[in-house]
This record gives structure tokens, C-alpha cells and sequence, in this order.
């Protein structure tokens, strides 16, 4: 297996490998890129995000600053909208259902490492290039969640469809659909009923 299908399948990997490398400073680039562009700018911004962000369904706007790992594993549902600051370690496959909205400083974070003190520690190839390993969870948000200010989602979690993420929440377990939640670590308040429509 290559080190790209690794990380992918939630395999320890090593993230100083040569195409991952490049991919990782691409998108890297083209996140750059879309930070420097104007809100307005449509159609420059629609270039960058065809590159960094392919798998996008229609009506997905990105305030900027956005920040990628690699962007091609991110895929990104109808009507999705991301605030400033938004932050996705890609390095498992991260999913966002339809009619999501992300506050400002969400980060979405599959990347995990060794609780183990000794694994964890940088290594040394005998070229004295230094690199550690690496391993990932993937991330799913289902249909019409809303994550508020400052939340992070940790990897390997799935949230249920219809979610409200309060703001500061450090998401660690998987969340049922129609939950309001929040908390470090976030837990599930109650759930969202009929109640609580502003019948507007």
C-alpha cells in the first residue's frame, strides 16, 4: 500500500512521503491563494476551490480565511457555508452533508497520534531526515447542522443529521441526529423538537 492509502484508511502513515508532501503543499498554496482573494471575487475564488476543494456540491461559500490540509478528501454537501477561519486536517476522509453552516474557528481535526510517549517521538531515517507517523479518523456531519463559534471536531466522529454544536465545543463522540450539544467534552443537552421553531 502507498502511504496516501493508508492515511486514508485510518492506517499509521508517514506524513513526510513524497506525493502526500505534494499534495499537502498544494493545497497549502491554493489556500493561500483563496485567502487573497476579495469575497466578490467570484469567479477567481470558484478556480481555486474546483482545485483545492473538487468534491463541492452547488451553493458552498467559504468566507476565508480557509486552511487545508489537502482539500481532496473533503467533501462538501448543498448550500454549505463556513465562516472565517475555517480549518480542515483532511488527512482521512472529512464528509459535510447539505445545508451546513460553520461558525468562525471551526476546526474539523481527523489527525491522531500515539498516546504512547516512545511512538510518538519524531524519527530519523538514516539520511538524517527527520519525520514521525501519523495515523487519522475519518470525520461525517450529516444534513443540516449548524456548528457554532470556536468548535472542534475531533477525528472519528459522525454527527447525527438536523445538529446544533454549541459554541467552544470540543466534539469526542459521535452525536445523534436533531441533539443540541454542547460542552467540553461535548455531550448532548437535549433534543430538538418542533418547540423550537421561530416560525419565521
Amino acid at each position: 500500500m502507498t502511504e496516501k492509502e493508508k492515511m486514508l484508511a485510518g492506517m499509521p502513515y508517514d506524513p513526510s512521503d513524497k506525493e502526500l508532501t505534494e499534495l499537502r503543499v498544494r493545497a497549502h498554496k491554493l489556500s493561500k491563494d483563496y485567502n487573497d482573494t476579495y469575497e466578490d471575487d467570484f469567479e477567481k475564488r470558484k478556480e481555486i476551490l474546483d482545485v483545492l476543494l473538487p468534491e463541492r456540491e452547488n451553493g458552498a461559500f467559504l468566507q476565508g480565511p480557509v486552511y487545508f490540509d489537502y482539500g481532496v478528501f473533503t467533501k462538501v454537501g448543498k448550500s454549505f457555508y463556513a465562516n472565517f477561519n475555517f480549518t480542515v486536517l483532511d488527512c482521512c476522509p472529512v464528509v459535510i452533508g447539505d445545508n451546513v453552516f460553520c461558525g468562525p474557528n471551526v476546526t474539523l481535526a481527523p489527525p491522531m497520534h500515539s498516546f504512547d510517549p516512545e511512538e510518538r517521538r519524531m524519527r530519523t531515517r538514516g539520511s538524517g531526515e527527520v519525520y514521525d507517523i501519523e495515523y487519522a479518523r475519518p470525520i461525517t456531519i450529516g444534513n443540516d447542522c449548524w456548528l457554532a463559534s470556536n468548535v472542534v471536531v475531533c477525528g472519528g466522529v459522525t454527527i447525527g443529521d438536523g445538529c446544533v454544536i454549541g459554541a467552544g465545543s470540543v466534539v469526542t463522540r459521535d452525536i445523534p441526529p436533531r441533539s443540541l450539544a454542547a460542552g467540553n467534552p461535548c455531550r448532548v443537552i437535549r433534543q430538538i423538537t418542533d418547540r423550537d421553531k421561530l416560525n419565521f
